[in-house]
């Protein structure tokens, strides 16, 4: 008989060592020796690490004012409730020099960024600068896509509606005289954000693109008065609104509003007296959040954050007893097969 020729399959994988999964392979033997050892330098480094990074952490200064509020006693406590403008002031005291650089952030409790559907009411199209999204903003933006005349509202969603307003100045007594102390708030956000997810329209002046728009119905003032003083600074690519368009991650967070950075201060803040003054317009109360000032330097490590190296020493110490648990494990066994 003549056999017949089988024809190839056009499928089929190339006769070679890695189509074929004929490469050399490694595959450990996990054996006592290896395993408990390996457990043993695990543990040790991060405890090691963990050490590190809880010293760090602790060397960092803080201070916290919380300014909701809700103590009739509180200076700010005539404007928890109130419908305008409402300013208050705080005085506290800084016992010893304030390591700069430092770091001025504000920071609300109760306060759930991270639900989804408030983190989607957004037009990403219309905070890029298109201008087709100004007439017509994404269904996303629901129901703070136009106002109750149909007029379309930039930047649209419950997100930028709900931008934080409060604003502060501190200042410090000299002397007796209370001395400004300047607040930097340039390259406060994400580089990213100003640089390529956000973009205001090629239009000249600003204020033209967005004719036939409204501003955000809790606002006080459109877009592009958000810093008329600064063209880099205003717009979409304003530094505040683009911290508050980058969502926290936990409902009790702090966002970083400014940064003291002048020659007079560029050891920290020395030691004395100080008074924050607070334009007080975000309210908190009806849904029972908090909020407060927070005034902090850093290490190589960060900011403040003893649970990371705590979270470390922890995890390092649970493979160094369980190492010694299978070494008695080990020990064991291995006595009663030499019985």
């Amino acid at each position: 008989m003549v056999k017949e020729e089988q024809e190839e399959s056009p499928n089929r994988p190339d006769n070679t060592a890695f189509t074929q999964q004929r490469l050399p392979a490694w595959q450990p033997i996990l054996s006592a020796s290896i395993v408990i050892p390996m457990f043993v330098l695990i543990g040790a480094a991060f405890i090691g690490v963990g050490v590190a990074l809880f010293i760090a952490s602790r060397d960092i200064q803080l201070q916290e004012l919380d300014y909701t509020g809700d103590d009739s006693a509180h200076p700010c406590y005539k404007c928890r409730s109130s419908t305008e403008k409402c300013t208050c002031s705080m005085t506290f005291s800084i016992p010893n020099l304030f390591k700069g650089p430092v770091f001025f952030y504000y920071g609300l409790t109760n306060y759930f960024q991270n639900q989804r559907k408030y983190g989607a009411s957004k037009d990403d199209n219309q905070l890029y600068g298109d201008l087709d999204y100004f007439k017509d903003p994404s269904s996303s933006c629901d129901p703070y896509t136009r106002d109750s005349r149909n007029i379309p509202i930039v930047p649209c969603g419950a997100l930028a509606n709900s931008m934080f307003n409060d604003t502060f100045s501190l200042s410090h007594v000299v002397n007796g005289t209370q001395k400004i102390v300047p607040l930097n708030g340039k390259g406060i956000a994400w580089w990213t954000d100003y640089n390529v997810k956000f973009r205001n329209p090629s239009v000249t002046p600003l204020i033209n693109a967005f004719n036939g728009t409204k501003k955000p119905t809790n606002w006080p003032k459109p877009i592009y008065e958000l810093d008329t003083t600064d063209v880099y600074n205003n717009g979409f690519i304003n530094q505040d609104f683009l911290v508050w368009m980058r969502r926290a991650a936990l409902p009790d967070f702090r966002k970083l509003y400014r940064r003291i950075t002048h020659d007079d201060y560029v050891n920290g803040l020395p030691a004395g007296n100080y008074t924050l003054t607070i334009e007080y317009n975000y309210p908190v109360y009806s849904f029972n959040g908090r909020k407060k000032v927070v005034l902090s330097n850093v290490s190589w490590m960060g900011g403040k954050n003893d649970f990371l190296g705590i979270a470390y020493i922890v995890v390092g110490s649970m493979c160094v007893v369980m190492s010694i648990v299978m070494l008695i494990v080990y020990a064991k066994f291995k006595f009663a097969e030499d019985d």
